[in-house]
């Protein structure tokens, strides 16, 4: 029997499979790790401060934008009236052998996740931060 022109080969099909699962294991290499506790992006404040305990810098602002509503993966403008959103950027301290992260909070939520460069020593001077 001659094999279909359009039917992958075994080979090909388990060659697709592994790709399929190191895309998942890219997707999750974005995550901050506090131990053995895994913060992602749409982690809740209180998440974060259960899992990996206070950062050890904040800082607070404000952003302004329309109110949206999300389903289905789609954005839906609820007004066009802008509305202020709080944003916290928590910055944390893994000490001097690991990188920092700074995870920036919009409403309570954590919408990224940035690494930073080698923390420091508690208790010593933060090194200089360029903006």
């Amino acid at each position: 029997m001659h094999r279909s022109a359009h039917r992958p080969a075994p080979a090909l099909t388990a060659a697709a499979a592994l790709l399929s699962l190191a895309a998942v294991d890219v997707a999750r290499a974005d995550g901050f790790r506090c131990g053995t506790r895994l913060v992602v992006e749409g982690s809740t404040r209180g998440e974060v401060l259960a899992r990996c305990g206070d950062p050890a810098d904040v800082e607070r602002r404000s952003i302004l934008r329309r109110p949206v509503f999300w389903r289905h993966g789609r954005p839906f403008f609820l007004s066009n009236d802008l509305v202020e959103v709080p944003v916290e950027l928590w910055t944390y301290n893994l000490g001097p052998h690991k990188l920092m992260r700074r995870l920036r909070l919009e409403d309570g939520v954590v919408v990224e996740i940035e690494t930073l460069g080698y923390g420091y020593h508690p208790g010593s001077a933060a090194p200089h931060r360029a903006r």
